[in-house]
């Protein structure tokens, strides 16, 4: 019979052997996984850009979105087109050429960035409104990637919203426009920088702000049904459920109907 110290060495010699062999093998996995998943991400943006469109993929936008199938088709191939076009003018800046100082402007292979979808915004949607608007709403496009270059996803749940979106939901996106701080509030000082070139100033006026003011006290007494001197989503959303064309008060960052009507009818599904 083996003495019982020897015994108990061989037995933590296997206990050993088997958590470094079991070790090994989920450390084995988990490499495998990772580059399973890094090599699915580059297939997804290879297919992105040259325009390959997998179903499983096509169909899950179309659940997440108020589109048609036909209709996110034909919105990933603008995505594509806007891609390919951004990094023909993103070649033509960095070779130097002639035609650099009027090339359009780009984005990178990783989405759209916020100098074309300013252009969209005002070529397609005739979204013509003030420089910190046109940033806000690039920014609370993608809520998943927010201030980031829009990718295939964020760009159609964006344009869901934008184009189809609810009362609630068209509600909720201009309101975290309108937060310029995304602290929660629409204050009074972010009314009056959203307001203060949406009236007339007169070289007669002494103060040329005092409009602007008094704008924002009225518009103040309309939206802040808490009396608290803020406006909350709340107040804003119970506002709007009275007077829904109060939506955009604080600026355009929504299209028309006949901009929204004039974009589907140019999609040729």
């Amino acid at each position: 019979k083996e003495k019982p110290a020897l015994l108990t060495s061989k037995c933590i010699l296997r206990t050993i052997t088997a958590f470094l062999a079991s070790n090994k093998r989920n450390s084995y996995n988990a490499q495998m996984r990772a580059k399973q998943t890094n090599r699915r991400r580059r297939q997804r943006k290879m297919d992105e850009l040259s325009g390959k469109i997998n179903p499983k993929l096509l169909e899950n936008l179309r659940k997440k979105t108020k589109f048609t199938k036909d209709e996110v088709d034909a919105l990933c191939r603008i995505y594509r087109k806007l891609i390919s076009n951004c990094q023909y003018s993103a070649k033509t800046l960095a070779t130097g050429s002639s035609t650099a100082a009027i090339a359009k402007p780009h984005a990178t292979a990783e989405g759209i960035d916020r100098i074309v979808f300013r252009e969209l915004l005002h070529s397609t949607f005739d979204i013509v409104t003030e420089e910190i608007l046109m940033e806000r709403i690039f920014c609370c496009w993608d809520r998943a990637h927010e201030g980031m270059p829009l990718r295939l996803e964020g760009w159609l749940t964006g344009l869901s919203i934008f184009l189809r979106g609810s009362l609630a939901e068209r509600a909720n996106f201009c309101f975290r426009v309108y937060d310029l701080n995304s602290d929660g509030f629409i204050t009074k000082d972010e009314m009056f920088t959203l307001l203060r070139n949406c009236l007339i100033k007169q070289p007669q006026d002494e103060d040329p702000d005092e409009g602007v003011k008094d704008l924002v006290e009225i518009v103040l007494k309309k939206f802040d049904l808490d009396k608290d001197g803020k406006v909350s989503i709340e107040d804003f959303m119970g506002t709007l459920e009275a007077e829904p064309l109060l939506l955009q008060a604080f600026g355009q960052c929504l299209p028309s109907e006949t901009a929204t009507v004039s974009f589907f009818s140019t999609l040729q599904i």
